[in-house]
């Protein structure tokens, strides 16, 4: 995520994190199919970044795959919830449009279609870049975007009722489309704890609706070759292999 596009929910990991469990979010079925990606162009890749990583859900499959791992993202209330969740494991707070680690990797992923925060192809082609000086000569970065301009289908509703350690979270989305390529996602909270009674907050996201060809251009500058998967009614993955002549 860019730290300019946060939506509240992210400074309320634990209740971001109590929502996908209501919604029984398949992160492990995720973490195959990024994994299968990574197997098949990265080759023997033993070390894996992933950006935008949230509170480590992809983190904690990835770690029983790949000898070393870390992660990093904008929001500290995330980073906070990530290194709680998952002891000894490297995370990092920082933009995914310019960060900067102090080591490269052999796999770099960017899961549940962060990317959509970048504001337009400039912060784009930057991750782009960011992803690419932290990825070893034979990576592999793996990217699974946001909806594409022309599958993107505004008027969708969402709802999800959690309730766990007596507390009920009601969360009703949403969304629209705006000009200028932009998916925005109004999402209200209810937040009912026995200590101190209902809050209501409301969580807005815009996210741009980048092409195929935008994404494939950012990495192809960078200087990698582009691979797409479809992945049937779902929007595809990329996988984005760095040559070892780099």
């Amino acid at each position: 995520m860019s730290r300019k596009s946060l939506g509240e929910i992210y400074a309320h990991a634990e209740i971001y994190e109590a929502v996908y469990r209501a919604r029984r979010k398949d992160y492990r079925a995720e973490s195959d199919e990024a994994r299968s990606l990574i197997r098949e162009f990265g080759n023997d890749a033993r070390s894996l970044l992933d950006v935008a990583c949230g509170n480590g859900p992809h983190l904690r499959y990835f770690r029983e795959d790949f000898a070393h791992v870390e992660g990093v993202d904008v929001s500290a209330d995330m980073v906070r919830l990530a290194r709680h969740n998952l002891p000894g494991v490297p995370v990092h707070q920082g933009d995914m449009a310019d960060f900067r680690l102090e080591r490269t990797f052999d796999a770099i992923t960017c899961m549940f279609s962060s990317v959509g925060y970048l504001h337009d192809t400039g912060e784009l082609n930057s991750a782009a870049e960011s992803f690419v000086r932290h990825l070893n000569p034979g990576g592999v970065v793996v990217l699974e975007p946001w909806y594409f301009p022309d599958t993107f289908v505004p008027g969708q509703i969402m709802s999800t009722l959690a309730t766990e350690g007596g507390r009920t979270i009601s969360r009703i989305s949403h969304a629209t489309r705006e000009e200028g390529d932009i998916a925005r996602v109004v999402a209200h909270y209810l937040v009912a704890d026995p200590a101190s009674g209902v809050e209501h907050f409301i969580d807005s996201h815009d996210l741009k609706l980048f092409t195929r060809q935008e994404y494939e251009y950012a990495f192809e500058r960078a200087g990698c070759t582009v691979h797409y998967r479809e992945r049937g009614a779902k929007v595809g993955m990329f996988a984005a292999t760095l040559g070892r002549g780099r």
